[in-house]
């Protein structure tokens, strides 16, 4: 019997017609090979940005629905150019809006969640021998707007359509060839890693590693999806996100991860009183803004005031100071500030749960390196630390030298770009 297959190609592996030409002839050689097959692809390079750079030359503060049905655009084109290419290799295409392929989605403009996915018409197409390309990134939401997934938002799509056709595998294909202990433009002989579990995934993902977005394995491990992360541009394996009991490796460390896209808030002559706490993350939550790490230090004997610093990522700093300044004086929180020049870096590894010592030598190594740690936080699986973003890379390089995570083989798998 026919295996149905997810395919997804990201932005730089459908980026001019040579490379959706090549992602066309690698959809229909797994269509030739008898399968059923649906890929999902993201817009093209940087035609996100060149949309987003469209609405700014128009509005200082563009309409989110106005927003999403401009975004959604991108993956469009890469469809239905997709499925002209494949077609002139002889086999039929049909390509699909996200509202056509049954996405459903909550009404929450830019970053909305998958409520559901309909696939008939998906299934249809595939019981009548058709490949099917998916428009990535969007859907329809329950008012019957379109809306976008955010950032790497087609992972998250491919892994959903993947779970509701119950695939065998949602294939990721970007420009990496898999999971990397490191980033290895950082560090060179950072390694390729055949398998990772979904729970360090997760983490890894949550701390900086941008090959898989954090909600389609968050989707894939709650779904029981399998997924590929693989190169477009290379044939080999790649790495594979498993459940915990299939993944027999389990070191003590699985890689370093990164983020220099980290802004430090801090919150001076906080209140001691009950309620301030949930008012500031309350805001914040209803503006959509995640927060990270959190520091909250004792109120003085003076004033009964405390200081209050957490994270967030840059991108949401701009909605993060709109929601608190309309707090400080409700609150009575006496001033707020602002560092932009944050960075953060984790090790993350399932056999840390088991080996104490994994926090003295992470401390000890940036140490020795000079590097100030300003913040500090921890799961079983992985510790986190926030540093001056200048030190980010010097960090990466000690840690993955601490744990011995280089590549044991002459020379790094290097792959066409940075598994981040």
């Amino acid at each position: 019997m026919a295996e149905t297959i997810v395919m997804k190609f990201g932005g730089s592996s459908v980026a001019d017609a040579q490379r959706i030409k090549a992602a066309a002839a690698r959809i229909a050689d797994r269509r030739k090979a008898g399968d059923r097959v649906v890929a999902v692809l993201s817009a093209r390079g940087d035609t996100t940005d060149e949309l987003l750079q469209m609405a700014a030359e128009v509005s200082e503060s563009p309409d989110p629905r106005e927003m999403d049905m401009l975004l959604s655009t991108g993956e469009r084109i890469s469809c239905a150019l997709a499925a002209m290419a494949i077609r002139d290799l002889g086999y039929d295409a049909i390509s699909l809006t996200g509202s056509q392929a049954g996405i459903v989605t909550d009404t929450s403009h830019t970053r909305a969640r998958i409520l559901d996915v309909r696939a008939d018409r998906i299934t249809e197409a595939l019981d009548a021998g058709q490949v099917v390309l998916v428009a990535g990134f969007q859907g329809v939401s329950t008012e019957k707007d379109v809306t976008t997934l955010g950032r790497g938002g087609s992972d998250t799509t491919a892994v959903a359509v993947a779970a509701a056709l119950g695939a065998s595998v949602c294939e990721i294909y970007t420009d990496v060839a898999g999971v990397f202990s490191a980033d290895p433009r950082i560090v060179p002989d950072a390694k390729k890693l055949g398998t990772v579990s979904f729970e360090e995934m997760l983490e890894m993902a949550s701390s900086g590693a941008k090959v898989l977005q954090l909600r389609s394995v968050e989707y894939a491990r709650t779904h029981g999806v399998r997924i590929h992360c693989r190169s477009s541009f290379d044939p080999g394996d790649g790495t594979i996100v498993v459940n915990e009991e299939e993944n027999v490796e389990h070191p003590l460390i699985t890689a370093v991860t990164h983020s220099t896209e980290e802004a430090r808030v801090t919150l001076s002559g906080v209140p001691d009183t009950p309620g301030v706490a949930g008012a500031v993350f309350g805001a914040l939550a209803d503006a959509g803004v995640n927060v990270d790490m959190i520091i909250q230090n004792e109120p003085t004997e003076d004033d009964k005031a405390a200081d209050m610093s957490f994270t967030v990522a840059t991108e949401d700093l701009r909605d993060a100071r709109a929601a608190l300044d309309g707090l400080m004086e409700a609150q009575g929180i006496q001033s707020i500030a602002w560092d932009e020049q944050m960075g953060k870096v984790s090790v993350v590894g399932a056999g840390m749960r088991s080996n104490p010592g994994v926090a003295a030598t992470v401390f000890r190594t940036l140490g020795e390196q000079g590097i100030n740690i300003e913040m500090i936080s921890t799961s079983p699986i992985k510790i986190s630390c926030v540093v001056s973003a200048d030190r980010v890379a010097d960090a990466v390089r000690a840690l993955h030298a601490a744990f011995d995570l280089g590549d044991d083989e002459d020379g790094a798998q290097t792959p066409h770009g940075a598994a981040r």
